[in-house]
């Protein structure tokens, strides 16, 4: 945020490891302090995505759980699914979070977000393709601090948040924080037997009832956050961070957009059971609402059938986890510092979908993926030469991860039902160097290097849900899908201090996204493993501070060679369908180029008033289709997934002095999302059309006693849009989406102290 005065408050980040003005590191970043994420009224870390050029973050629907779909300059990943590795690098107090899955976090009391844009390899733990977004909390001062908020709003949203900050003695400190957020769903689970009592489909719910199942949107969210900081001012510090997640809630809401009528399966294949099982004669079109609805017909429910039993979940999605971290600082002498990240992360996720939406219940699964993991880091820094002319680090990483995948499924299209349990290890090393050379007295030299080692072995499991042999998929049981390899990524970089308020920088960096295994075969055949993808990257930025600085604009332009990019099948080639037609594979279909142009400002042309805007362009475009591809398999577009051509923002505030230390300030944030395609062949069945959408907040504050309170609009103009869509056509004949919530107003009261 601007600060009042003169010229714009200086920025300081972490990127390369040590403390820098924003304005003098040669990466392109997208950094947000705590009062501004306050400003934008932004308490999810999905919510940044709206100010930041080249990222989308988007919450997934129900078919995948309580996860995001990540993406960067067209670089990411979508299916939360262990076997994948996340393309952009998740990272909270500077430790890697391995999973999409649990990755929609509450941005509870932050010190700021960076989003560090293109390959992170030579500059992070682990090897991060498409970028790294960083979460760093406030640390103790020990200086009796605090601040207590309650916010209530939109369907009885009640929000309590709270920090304090603490002295326990003069050189251990300690700050404890937590949030608990209620608020009911907006997308209705109508039960479709009440609402139309002569549809011949049974009622779930009894008469005189509202004919509503259940309020997908549902917020149930808590969690806190206790650090310990040891520091006497020596040479040796130590902080201790626990932190605990509760999320159980309704599942996310989703909303059935089109369907085929009941007939033969889109596959080919013949029915198993009746998907009509009370001969209404209804199709699942007949259950797809109006454009732009905010219901549902999902039950939830198997009906016994004479190969299946009857099968019932509440339709809901959890997420459990407590992790710890340790961090060392040891100042070895005045130009060398040891730093230690020693962290472990333990999480239990669940989640149920009912793909079709409807009581037809064509296809219904239920699972869980519990994920236990640890990590150590270790990073050397150091310096030599006049002036400390030459800065180097030298670091070393390792992650051992282990997860399952225990579900039920029941595919009523095609295979009887089935469970299983698989196991996934994974585990990766690495070491990186990264050294920056001040040649001149402007002009400064960048190079990194690192290696990366990793395994990931997938077992399969697959038995009947009694447990016995099944007897389409037992082919499968005990199979084991091993997957190993090894890369060399490096960085190489130069920049030129023209000015004190002009910076100019230039690079080249590769990355890689690890390969794996396919997760979801459905016979041996498909029990195959998938390359790394990789990429090399040529960025040239500049940062400038103009006008007195008040006028901060930062540009960067790339180029991207886009190698080995993954992608699923659901058509497979011959090769591949030996036992059977039904397909799902994991394939390496191309590469591509990616060019694109950001631009970030903050202006505040006088004092307390200040403007922020963000832009991006993007132009992704296949080169080279491998050759399983162009066999059929799969066909690609001319776009990454969830990768809008053209994003915006604009944002602008004014602080009203009105005397004895009040202020008023009313805030409008506006952004624009261009058109995104939800899969690789970018098929317009499963494409997001553009939104814009505004934001607006009014806050007073009494600075003398640390009070504020403050109205705020979400949606302001209630934009119906879709956040992640769910493109199962050829397979089931269904296309769900998630719509985003509508227009939403909340009021909040802070105290601090």
């Amino acid at each position: 945020m601007a600060a009042e005065g003169d010229e714009l408050a200086q920025v300081v980040v972490t990127a390369q490891f040590r403390e820098q003005n924003l304005q003098q590191t040669p990466i392109a970043i997208t950094a947000v302090n705590s009062e501004m994420l306050e400003a934008r009224s932004q308490v999810s870390v999905n919510e940044i995505a709206a100010q930041a050029p080249s990222v989308t973050l988007a919450p997934q629907g129900g078919p995948y759980g309580p996860s995001m779909a990540v993406y960067l300059r067209g670089v990411g990943q979508a299916d939360f699914n262990p076997a994948f590795e996340p393309g952009v690098g998740m990272y909270v107090d500077d430790v890697y979070f391995p999973t999409l899955t649990g990755s929609i976090m509450d941005l509870l009391d932050l010190d700021r977000v960076e989003i560090l844009r293109g390959p992170q390899g030579t500059l992070a733990g682990r090897n991060s393709i498409g970028g790294a977004i960083k979460l760093y909390s406030r640390l103790p001062r020990g200086d009796n601090t605090g601040s207590l908020s309650l916010t209530y709003g939109s369907r009885d949203r009640v929000d309590v948040r709270g920090s304090f900050d603490f002295a326990i003695t003069d050189s251990l400190f300690a700050r404890v924080s937590g949030v608990s957020k209620k608020q009911q769903g907006y997308v209705k689970r109508l039960d479709y037997g009440c609402v139309f009592p002569n549809s011949g489909i049974p009622r779930n719910m009894s008469y005189n009832t509202d004919c509503v199942l259940a309020r997908e949107g549902e917020v149930n969210y808590d969690a806190v956050r206790a650090i310990l900081r040891w520091d006497n001012n020596g040479p040796v510090s130590f902080t201790l961070i626990g932190d605990y997640t509760d999320d159980d809630r309704v599942t996310t809401p989703s909303v059935l957009v089109a369907a085929k009528p009941i007939g033969p399966a889109p596959n080919g294949f013949t029915p198993n059971a009746d998907v009509d099982p009370w001969g209404t004669g209804l199709g699942l079109d007949a259950f797809v609402p109006p454009p732009e609805s905010y219901y549902n017909y999902g039950s939830y429910t198997m009906v016994e059938t004479a190969n299946r039993p009857s099968r019932f979940t509440a339709g809901r999605s959890f997420f459990k986890s407590w992790g710890a971290s340790g961090k060392l600082d040891w100042n070895i002498n005045e130009h060398l510092q040891l730093e230690s990240i020693t962290a472990y992360r333990d999480y239990d996720s669940g989640f149920q979908n009912d793909n079709d939406l409807s009581p037809l219940n064509q296809q219904i699964g239920d699972g869980t993926q519990p994920l236990r993991a640890f990590s150590q880091e270790v990073r050397l820094n150091g310096a030599f030469g006049e002036g400390d002319r030459v800065e180097w680090t030298l670091g070393g990483f390792y992650m051992d991860q282990r997860s399952w995948y225990p579900s039920y499924q029941d595919l009523r299209y095609s295979l009887p039902a089935f469970q299983q349990d698989d196991p996934i290890d994974a585990d990766a090393k690495a070491a990186f160097a990264h050294v920056s050379f001040k040649a001149t007295d402007h002009l400064t030299l960048i190079g990194g290097l690192r290696y990366t080692e990793e395994t990931k072995e997938y077992k399969f499991s697959r038995r009947t849900p009694d447990g016995g042999p099944h007897p389409s998929l037992g082919g499968l049981d005990g199979v084991v899908g091993p997957y190993s390899g090894n890369k060399v990524d490096w960085r190489a970089g130069l920049q030129y201090q023209w000015t004190d308020a002009l910076m100019t920088y230039a690079q080249v960096a590769t990355g890689f996204k690890g390969g794996g295994v396919n997760p979801r075969p459905f016979y041996p055949e498909q029990a195959v493993g998938f390359a790394p993808e990789s990429q090399t990257s040529y960025e040239i930025g500049a940062k400038t501070e103009l006008l007195e600085r008040r006028l901060r604009l930062n540009t960067a332009v790339f180029y991207s060679d886009y190698k080995d990019i993954q992608s699923g099948a659901t058509t497979c080639p011959p090769q591949f369908v030996t036992s059977g037609p039904v397909c799902s594979l994991i394939l390496n279909v191309g590469t591509a180029e990616v060019k694109g142009v950001e631009i970030e400002s903050t202006f505040e042309p006088i004092s307390g008033l200040s403007f922020d805007a963000s832009a991006s362009y993007i132009d992704f475009e296949y080169t080279k289709v491998s050759a399983l591809a162009q066999g059929g398999a799969i066909e690609v577009g001319n776009t990454a997934p969830y990768t809008p051509e053209l994003k915006w923002s604009l944002g602008g505030q004014y602080i009203y002095r009105l005397g004895s230390g009040y202020t008023l300030t009313p805030r409008l944030d506006v952004s624009y999302n261009d058109k995104v395609y939800t899969t690789t062949n970018n098929l317009e069945r499963s494409a997001i059309d553009s939104y814009t959408i505004a934001n607006a907040r009014l806050t007073w504050r009494d600075e003398n006693k640390g009070m504020e309170a403050s109205l705020q609009v979400t949606n302001l103009f209630d934009e119906y849009y879709y956040r992640t869509m769910y493109d199962a056509w050829e397979r089931s004949g269904i296309i769900t989406a998630s719509p985003a919530p509508p227009r939403e107003w909340a009021v909040t009261f802070k105290k601090l102290f």
